[in-house]
Formats: C-alpha cells, sequence, structure tokens
C-alpha cells in the first residue's frame, strides 16, 4: 500500500495502483496472518493505499480505520465502504484508541520513521500489537540503482532523489525498542517478486520521486536506458520481469503496564 509522507515528488493514481500493483496486497496476507486480528478488534491500517487489505481485516471482524495521505488512493478505498481517512503517517493524532496498527508496504515510503513510531505506540492501547511488512535494507537495490545511475549522467544527484527507507532487520527493532516496544520479531525476507505489468509498469507506478527530477520529455530515454541496464539481471529468459524486494516484517507490542 501507500502513505509517502516524506516525498511528495511521487503521485499515486489509484488505477494505475490497482493494474500495476495489486499483487503488493495479495502478497501481503501472511502479514494479516502475522497480526492474527481477531473480531471486534479495533484496528488502523496505517498506509491503507485502495484498500485491498483493509478490508480482509474489515471481513474478519475488526473495525478498521484505514489511513493514507494520498487522496486519490482514499477516494478508492471509501468506494470499498471503508473507513479510511486522509492522514500523514509521520504526525498521527490517535491516542490509546487501536488494539493493532497494521501496515503493509508503507512504512519505507515514511522518511522519518521516529515520528511514525512514536504515533503508533500513542495510537496503540496498553498490549496493543504493531505489525507490518515494508521495504528493508537491500530492497529493490538493482532498480534502484540504475535509476540513481540515470539521474547521475544528467548531472543529478541520484541517491538525493531516492525516496525510500529501508532499514536492517536490527535497525529497526533497535527503534521500536528505544520507543517502548516489546520486539516480537523482526526479519529481512528475500522475495524476488513476478511483475504481472512488466517493468515498464512497476517503474510507471513507483518510480515517480525519481521522475520528477527530470522534464517529461526526458522520461522515455531515462526509463529506456534503466529497461537495458537491469534486464540482465532482473528479466528471465521468458521474458518475465522480476523486482528484486527484500522485506522487513516485524511484529512488536505496546507493554501492557
Amino acid at each position: 500500500m501507500s502513505i509517502p509522507t516524506g516525498e511528495p515528488s511521487q503521485k499515486w493514481d489509484s488505477h494505475g495502483y490497482a493494474e500495476n500493483a495489486r499483487f503488493v496486497a495479495d502478497l501481503g496476507m501472511p502479514v494479516v496472518d502475522l497480526l492474527a486480528p481477531r473480531p471486534g478488534e479495533r484496528v488502523l491500517d496505517l498506509g491503507c493505499g485502495d484498500g485491498a487489505l483493509t478490508e480482509k481485516l474489515a471481513a474478519a471482524g475488526c473495525a478498521v480505520v484505514g489511513a493514507d495521505s494520498s487522496a486519490d488512493l482514499i477516494r478508492a478505498a471509501l468506494a470499498r465502504n471503508l473507513d479510511a481517512r486522509l492522514m500523514n503517517g509521520e504526525a498521527l493524532d490517535f491516542d490509546g484508541e487501536f488494539d493493532a496498527v497494521f501496515s503493509n508496504a508503507a512504512l519505507h515510503w515514511m522518511l522519518q520513521p521516529d515520528k511514525v513510531i512514536e504515533g503508533v505506540y500513542r495510537a496503540l492501547k496498553p498490549g496493543g500489537r504493531f505489525v507490518g511488512e515494508f521495504g528493508g535494507a537491500g530492497n529493490v537495490l538493482t532498480i534502484a540503482s540504475a535509476l540513481e545511475t540515470a539521474l547521475n549522467r544528467r548531472g543529478i544527484d541520484g541517491k538525493a532523489a531516492n525516496p525510500w527507507y529501508f532499514p536492517t532487520a536490527e535497525d529497526y527493532a533497535a527503534k521500536l525498542a528505544a520507543h517502548g516496544f516489546r520486539v516480537r520479531s523482526a526479519e529481512l525476507i528475500e522475495r524476488p517478486t513476478p511483475l504481472p505489468t512488466g517493468m515498464a509498469g512497476w517503474l510507471a507506478t513507483f518510480a515517480g520521486a525519481f521522475l520528477a527530477r527530470v522534464p517529461v520529455s526526458e522520461h522515455g530515454a531515462l526509463l529506456n536506458e534503466v529497461l537495458i541496464e537491469i534486464s540482465p539481471v532482473l528479466m528471465k529468459p521468458d521474458g518475465t520481469w522480476y523486482a528484486d524486494y527484500i522485506r522487513l516484517r516485524f511484529a512488536a507490542e505496546k507493554p501492557a503496564v
């Protein structure tokens, strides 16, 4: 899902997201299982996107609030008859309201993780759970490096354009603990992921922060350079494109007392 509070140049389109990135929600079900939602629980879905997984939590009998910083994705979530709210994930204003906070494929868009964790901790009831998965250290390294290099060739600082926060499991667990959480688990999971609409669809959906650094007239040439550079690594002989995903999956809890 998405909540790109740290990078306004990344724009979201609900139709493009549904076409090119539905696999993101599909692959999030193990995180739902890790959460183990129970009927009657009040759950915050942080970075709910268009609500595909929020809907799963609601179907499990939870009272779910979805939060995302993209107005277009929130409209898509509202169309599913969900309680979805336009909100900055780095400035949550809940206080002791939730039994659990859930997040899938969103936290890497939030470049101030301490503010996110602080807000999540405050939003939870004592004994509440914080469970999620997002990009970890090394996530999409091949793709990001090619995008950065393409910008560098144009005299633009590619690293400065990178919109993502990809920590190690140890670093993120330490941040959780520093804000008072008891960390139950935190691990990196290597998961090369086939892309149903190819690398072009992935780049169209997720590489906006890089493309925003060059004129629209140069987008095609830049993307073509990237595709040529990464194809030997990420395109299989049968033509299937893969993203070099490494995910950080974690579970933590706010102490009951």
